[in-house]
């Protein structure tokens, strides 16, 4: 199914700090303990298997959606089962003795014949599946996704067939200038985690993992202490969770514990370089600086600073190098991620302009913030950027999933809601501290897209 971009994936990424819990807690019912309401969703666990479930009602429109996050994504791979994570999505659409194509009931079928908008994604911390749907079609799509999460089908027969959609998908990758770069920065970023290696895994891992690892992979993942249940829209608490424990509550905890990773990248001592060469137009300069995870109290005040890097026309390093020809735009974006990860400067080369020329001027933008840092005025500004953005990601319930999605990968669910009061209290001293910190060359992946048609002396040229 359609993945997420990685663009995409940083712009749904929170900040942090505290929304307060609501005082007064809704009625629990048998079978569940109640954890916590922050804004508008409350928390529940399912006590028979581990179930984390979260509920958000809305009634202005006649629809929700309903989204299961699993707790694996790519960082959970080794080297053999690259991929893994993505195929097995791929492989979840196949169907299971008690829902498939042959009889006339498996869950594209099903929600195709209500109408229903439906898709999967894979990245580097989790796997989700959601349906946006009428509110009378919960119970029937839910009774399908439950099913799936311990009663698949994994035949090599199927593999088979997806192994060649998921390799076009690899292929698509490598020709974009963007994707192959961003690729190779984070090959060179990470030498021992296994962010390492990218969500679509490497080519002969994708073409050669048995169906047996596979289904291990699935065996050891997909359980309900493992998971994390959405329901956003218009639904009444006490019906959905009766759904959720009738369908859900069938299966048991995962009979092992669920494997955590434990590997911490070693500190980086020195500027790293890939140069990635391959058919195009223009070249690209892509300088990546090491952030910490999404839940660390710092991740606020570094997207503050990636805005005032690079985020519009008015931004520092479009008005150094788009308004002077020498990039096409200007793009700075942190990834969210559960364990720590990169800030992206990505610098597209206007003709005639040279790798050269966009990294020293870029360099010499940031070295600058550094040293002078910010103004009050750039960071009200980047701050009330970054609320329009929010409220914009909130329009409907569909909208709302993909971000809390995001949140519930990175860690905490509730980063859902501290985005604005961790925005407004991000001053120009918070902002130069992170820049300090983490915009450090000798931590820093620099990466140069060179497009094969341009000669090597247009490539050196100063």
């Amino acid at each position: 199914m359609k993945r997420l971009s990685l663009l995409l994936l940083a712009a749904l990424a929170p900040a942090f700090a505290g929304a307060a819990d609501s005082p007064a807690a809704p009625a629990t019912p048998e079978g569940y303990s109640f954890v916590k309401t922050v804004g508008d969703i409350s928390e529940y666990t399912l006590d028979s298997n581990g179930l984390d479930v979260l509920l958000m009602p809305d009634h202005s429109s006649p629809t929700l959606t309903f989204m299961v996050t699993y707790h694996v994504g790519s960082r959970n791979e080794v080297t053999g089962t690259t991929g893994a994570t993505h195929l097995l999505e791929h492989l979840m659409f196949k169907g299971s003795p008690n829902y498939n194509d042959a009889k006339g009931n498996s869950v594209k079928q099903f929600l195709e014949s209500v109408g229903g908008n439906y898709n999967a994604s894979t990245w580097l911390d989790r796997t989700n599946y959601y349906a946006n749907i009428g509110s009378e079609h919960l119970e029937g799509y839910m009774a399908i996704e439950a099913d799936r999460m311990r009663n698949l089908w994994l035949r090599d027969s199927d593999r088979k067939p997806e192994m060649t959609v998921v390799r076009n998908e690899f292929e698509r990758g490598e020709n974009s200038p963007f994707q192959a770069l961003i690729k190779e920065i984070f090959q060179a970023a990470y030498v021992a985690h296994p962010y390492h290696h990218s969500t679509i895994g490497w080519r002969s891992d994708i073409e050669n993992v048995p169906i047996e690892k596979l289904r291990a992979f699935y065996d050891t993942f997909y359980w309900p202490n493992n998971s994390t249940v959405s329901v956003i829209g218009d639904f009444e608490p006490a019906a959905a969770l009766a759904l959720v424990k009738k369908y859900y509550g069938v299966y048991p905890r995962s009979p092992h514990p669920i494997p955590q990773i434990y590997t911490t990248e070693p500190e980086q001592t020195g500027a790293r370089r890939v140069i990635v060469k391959r058919a195009g137009q223009l070249g690209v300069v892509c300088i990546a600086d090491k952030i910490p995870a999404a839940t660390h109290p710092d991740f606020a005040a570094i997207q503050v600073l990636g805005t005032i890097l690079g985020d519009g026309k008015n931004s520092r390093l479009y008005r150094a190098l788009t308004d002077k020809n020498i990039s096409t735009g200007v793009s700075v974006f942190p990834f969210a991620n559960h364990d720590p990860s990169l800030m992206f400067t990505f610098i597209p080369l206007a003709p005639g302009a040279t790798h050269e020329q966009a990294e020293k001027i870029a360099l010499e933008e940031i070295a600058r913030l550094r040293t002078d840092g910010v103004t009050d005025e750039e960071v009200k500004t980047a701050a009330a950027k970054i609320l329009a953005d929010a409220a914009f990601q909130r329009d409907g319930s569909f909208a709302i999933a993909g971000n809390l999605n995001e949140c519930i990968a990175a860690g905490d669910w509730t980063l859902y809601y501290s985005l604005e009061d961790a925005t407004r209290k991000v001053t120009a001293a918070d902002v130069k501290r992170v820049a300090d910190k983490y915009l450090n060359v000798d931590q820093s992946t620099t990466g140069w897209f060179i497009p094969t048609s341009s000669t090597p002396a247009a490539v050196a040229k100063k």
